[in-house]
């Protein structure tokens, strides 16, 4: 117990202190998380009537942001498995930031749906026994299932990962016999939480713009470009402003799996719209509203050729070497871009333009309110703050920076 103790205090201390960047990084997200929680008192006591929700769009920011969570989330084997299952040494040590940032990213996704469902306090609704689980028959129960056991596999991971190595125990050759079967699970089942939240779209039999097989394979592309996007970003500032060394070969890969990533977007989107335009029934009505409006109304048109073509012109510039190696500069800003593409192609190509026509022939723009925004920007800055202080303490284990220092006997 004093070690575990030890460990919690000693990774603490260590993760809250830093220079002043980081200092003021810190505050910056704490700022928001205090000045949030007003927005979110005002939001779970009057409910879901002070969003944009609507009875043409029911489905608000929160519902969309969650959806590209998942996509973070399950980028995180691809730093994870390249350690375990080709047993990389170049990444093998930084499978457990692969690990926190899946952990972090689950969590921040399931707030998400906490502001979507209105009334998160009726949870106990969904605990067996105590309430009604609708398993088999619903694919929300399934999509629940499978984010929180993906969470708790990455929890343990990175809990016995930094532990060991905190006390001086860990090694890769003598693992305990049960954690590298929850690895290769938690590997396992990272798409899982792809597809079943593409099943929970695609099941909505109304919904012809989501009535596609193709989803689950565009939502594991598009985690194969956003995920490690992010790892590109979140490697290059520890080796830069850290000890811990990552080769340019682990900064490669990712850009390898982005560049293919994306060209399988492209393929999955020019397939959706070849389908639907083709034809040109009814289906198509949605992607129609997407790309040219529907009388007047194009609010989503910019976003939808913005988006579009920023995935081509990003898939083509990382095709090029000089950009893809200029970790520095370039390589940094086409993540971000990336990051922030497939992020807006969510509420503004997935979900809000998806509810236009109506049963009833209506078109709709979504407007999101001040407190929903507010509410979304908090959510994501909960989300940065674990994830800025878990890589920031973990980085101080795999340095030896933080270790178990045994208490000296009085004589």
């Amino acid at each position: 117990m004093k070690k575990i103790l030890s460990f919690v205090a000693d990774f603490g201390s260590y993760a809250i202190n830093g220079g002043t960047k980081y200092k003021a990084w810190l505050i910056f997200l704490l700022f928001i998380i205090v000045t949030g929680f007003y927005t979110a008192y005002i939001q779970l006591s009057e409910g879901l009537i002070v969003v944009g929700a609507s009875d043409q769009v029911p489905m608000e920011l929160f519902f969309a942001n969650f959806i590209f969570t998942a996509h973070v989330a399950a980028a995180a084997i691809l730093v994870v498995a390249p350690g375990y299952f080709y047993h990389r040494k170049d990444m093998k040590e930084l499978a457990v930031i692969g690990e926190i940032i899946a952990m972090v990213f689950v969590a921040t996704g399931i707030t998400f749906i906490l502001f979507h469902m209105g009334r998160p306090d009726r949870l106990w609704h969904m605990v067996p026994f105590l309430g009604y689980l609708n398993f088999p028959n619903s694919m929300l129960v399934y999509d629940t299932i499978v984010l929180n056991v993906y969470l708790y596999l990455n929890l343990i991971g990175i809990s016995y990962i930094l532990y060991k190595k905190y006390v001086g125990e860990f090694d890769t050759k003598a693992l305990a016999r049960w954690f590298t079967p929850v690895i290769y699970l938690a590997i396992i089942w990272g798409p899982l939480i792809h597809i079943c939240t593409a099943f929970v779209l695609s099941s909505n039999a109304r919904m012809g713009a989501w009535s596609t097989a193709v989803m689950p394979f565009g939502f594991l592309a598009m985690a194969g470009a956003s995920g490690p996007s992010l790892v590109i970003l979140l490697f290059l500032l520890i080796r830069k402003y850290s000890k811990l060394h990552i080769n340019d070969s682990v900064i490669d890969l990712m850009s390898t799996i982005i560049g293919w990533s994306l060209g399988i977007i492209m393929l999955v989107f020019a397939a959706e719209y070849f389908t639907a335009l083709y034809s040109n029934t009814e289906h198509a009505a949605p992607l129609n509203y997407s790309m040219f409006g529907h009388n007047g109304l194009n609010m989503y048109v910019p976003w939808f050729w913005g988006t579009v073509v920023t995935i081509v012109v990003s898939f083509v510039a990382i095709l090029n070497p000089k950009i893809r190696k200029s970790y520095d500069r370039w390589l940094p800003i086409l993540c971000v871009v990336i990051f922030l593409a497939i992020l807006m192609e969510k509420p503004m190509m997935l979900v809000f333009p998806a509810f236009s026509p109506s049963p009833l022939g209506e078109y709709t723009e979504y407007h999101p309110t001040f407190i929903e925004l507010y509410n979304v920007v908090l959510t994501w800055a909960v989300g940065f703050l674990s994830l800025t202080l878990l890589v920031k303490g973990a980085v101080g284990i795999l340095t030896g920076e933080v270790k178990y220092s045994k208490p000296v006997d009085a004589a």
